[in-house]
């Protein structure tokens, strides 16, 4: 199994760190280090100075111009049917299950119910 490190962005929900440290991953959340609030180049940054993959429901993320995947770990953003807790952890979930078979690095993950969008 690829053991990756995330940095989970604070509008996810605290159990998406739960459920990573559960899967073996290295997770830490924008509110542990006071980072909530802060400017989304401010989050990149921090992401790209610990080598973590990003992950958010923040669409803004997802602008390949500002955020070029060559330049990163790697960004997932979730676009659950409703941002419930349950609905995020499900589409959570499936990105884990295909962590396996494809890499983060220099990619940005669109991931919906059923599916992953991969930009490179």
């Amino acid at each position: 199994m690829v053991v990756a490190r995330f940095k989970v962005d604070e509008n996810l929900p605290r159990e998406a760190q739960a459920l990573l440290l559960n899967a073996d991953h290295d997770a830490q959340t924008v509110h542990e280090e006071r980072l909530a609030g802060h400017p989304d180049a401010t989050i990149f940054d921090v992401c790209l100075n610990e080598d973590r993959v990003l992950i958010t429901l923040d669409l803004d993320f997802s602008d390949i111009g500002q955020y070029p995947p060559a330049s990163h770990r790697g960004i997932w953003v979730l676009r659950p049917e409703t941002q419930s807790i349950e609905n995020t952890l499900s589409v959570l979930k499936g990105a884990l299950a295909l962590l396996r078979d494809e890499p983060t690095a220099n990619r940005l993950w669109i991931v919906e119910p059923g599916r992953v969008r991969i930009r490179e």
